[in-house]
């Protein structure tokens, strides 16, 4: 009974051993199995075949990551280049902006340097130290003093123009009133002394920034863009020096004198540095100086 039921079993199984045995004969075919031309094993082609669409995806996805991690990089690198050179541009402009304060202050100072050609008179040098604290400021203070030859009235001017007169000093500071000033003054001309006879004299209007000149007579033409220099008679400038340039004129007649407004030749609202002429006027001849070489009555 045992050896029918054994039998029977073994019936049962042989279909599934057979296919077993098939199976493993079919694996080792196809491990064994190489191609014709390249020589290669059958079983890796298949392979190769059935991995490669994984691959395919698997690699595009692996490039896509790779290159959005390139791009943050390189946007994190060039952020950081940018940064460089905003900071590089930065310290370029400083340095052009420096070197181009320096090139001007050259110039003011060869200017200065060269007062004593143009007027014939030794001239300190002195830097603007403080300014008046209104809007169109009517003195200054220099950073030169009794120390180095400065006086009381004595004449402030740039390369340019005349800018004031010395009103008080201490061994090393000076206060200098400047030409705006309306309590300030001084004796000018329209043109050159020797060809005109627009004599007059120059105050000024405070805030406005501008200096009007008065007594011209009305009988001497004057045009705006005319320069106007001192004469020397008020006692502190010495003759030639610019006084301003012309904006502005009414127009007098035989028994009215001109109305007459200057622009300052200075940039009296940039001062940096002047000049203080060392400027002691000519003793003016006393009455009976002046008198002719006559027998004189006797006391």
């Amino acid at each position: 009974m045992a050896t029918m039921r054994t039998q029977k079993e073994i019936r049962q199984r042989a279909p599934i051993w057979l296919l077993t045995l098939l199976f493993v004969n079919l694996v080792v075919m196809a491990v064994d199995a190489r191609d014709s031309e390249s020589k290669q094993r059958m079983i890796r082609t298949w392979a190769q075949a059935v991995v490669a669409p994984v691959q395919n995806v698997t690699s595009r996805a692996g490039g896509a990551t790779a290159g959005v991690i390139r791009q943050i990089v390189n946007f994190s690198s060039t952020a950081e280049e940018n940064e460089q050179l905003k900071g590089r541009v930065a310290s370029l402009e400083v340095e052009l902006r420096t070197t181009r304060e320096h090139s001007v202050e050259n110039e003011r100072l060869r200017g200065l340097l060269g007062l004593k050609e143009q007027t014939g008179y030794q001239s300190v040098p002195a830097r603007v130290i403080a300014r008046d604290a209104s809007v169109w400021f009517n003195t200054i203070t220099i950073g030169r003093g009794s120390s180095s030859g400065v006086a009381l009235n004595m004449p402030v001017i740039t390369a340019t123009g005349i800018v004031g007169r010395v009103i008080a000093t201490s061994p090393w500071t000076a206060q200098v009133m400047l030409i705006t000033d309306e309590k300030s003054a001084a004796g000018a001309i329209v043109g050159q002394l020797q060809d005109s006879g627009a004599l007059g004299l120059v105050r000024g209007l405070g805030n406005t920034g501008l200096i009007e000149m008065r007594y011209v007579s009305g009988l001497h033409e004057v045009k705006i863009g005319d320069y106007v220099l001192t004469t020397g008679q008020d006692g502190i400038y010495p003759p030639g020096l610019h006084v301003g340039e012309v904006v502005e004129v009414k127009s007098g007649s035989v028994t009215m004198p001109h109305e007459i407004k200057i622009k300052p030749s200075a940039r009296l609202d940039q001062l940096e540095e002047v000049a203080v002429l060392l400027y002691n006027p000519p003793e003016r001849p006393t009455p009976e100086q002046a008198l002719p070489n006559v027998d004189r009555p006797r006391k």
